[in-house]
């Protein structure tokens, strides 16, 4: 299927589109699934255990794509390397994992999006960072994991996003070239690993955007502000 320019779209394309695609990959947190306030649940029923005030769903969403490591960030200003990390990491995941998709939802226009590819016979696949230990189970219980064609966790390639490792796995995977995929994150990363990886990165403007920087500025061509805004092109 090509995707092409529609003048009238409020969407971000450029003036001379005429890509053909054989494949439509996701990240996962922040682009498929809200996975924010449980992530936030997790993080807060730390912050509590220690005397602290709960944070706003609304500030979590900010970290949530950079996952234990943005969250404790956020949370306890702490980070790799730092005394009692890999402690507190520990515990957060435990936390999740107790309360994995409670209030965990697809964003709107995800499903419809899917519906599409699926009706089309244009196979889509996850390629995430989130460890398969919660990648897997939350694509079973959101009713994806037999749909998707590939899942791709973050600890099932030596080097996770933004290295391209992930992403050309997936390729391989569908037997697809790179440059015939399109890739749809909301993370700066998804955007650096899409480009070293040769496929077109696109944007997902409603999702978490937590990189500090308008992206805009992240180098992709391609910004979309609603699931099914990808719809038109397709």
């Amino acid at each position: 299927m090509r995707l092409k320019r529609t003048p009238a779209s409020t969407t971000s394309w450029p003036t001379a589109l005429d890509l053909m695609v054989k494949a439509v990959l996701f990240d996962f947190d922040g682009t498929v699934a809200d996975t924010a306030p449980d992530l936030g649940h997790a993080l807060n029923r730390q912050r509590e255990a220690r005397g602290m005030t709960s944070l706003p769903v609304e500030q979590i969403r900010t970290q949530a794509s950079a996952g234990a490591r943005g969250l404790l960030g956020l949370g306890f200003n702490i980070k790799p390397g730092n005394a009692g990390y890999d402690e507190m990491r520990a515990e957060f995941l435990d936390f999740y994992a107790a309360r994995l998709c409670h209030d965990t939802r697809l964003f709107p226009g995800i499903a419809e999006l899917l519906n599409h590819l699926d009706a089309c016979s244009l196979p889509w696949g996850i390629v995430t960072n989130k460890p398969a230990r919660f990648t897997n189970p939350l694509m079973q219980q959101l009713g994806l994991q037999q749909r998707a064609a590939c899942v791709i966790s973050g600890d099932e390639t030596k080097y996770t996003k933004p290295h391209p490792e992930p992403l050309l796995t997936a390729s391989k995977k569908l037997t697809i070239s790179p440059s015939e995929c399109i890739y749809l994150g909301d993370d700066i990363r998804d955007v650096k690993a899409s480009l070293a990886a040769g496929m077109e990165p696109v944007i997902a403007k409603y999702g978490y955007l937590g990189s500090g920087h308008p992206p805009e500025t992240w180098g992709a061509k391609y910004l979309i502000n609603h699931p099914q805004d990808l719809l038109a092109y397709l």
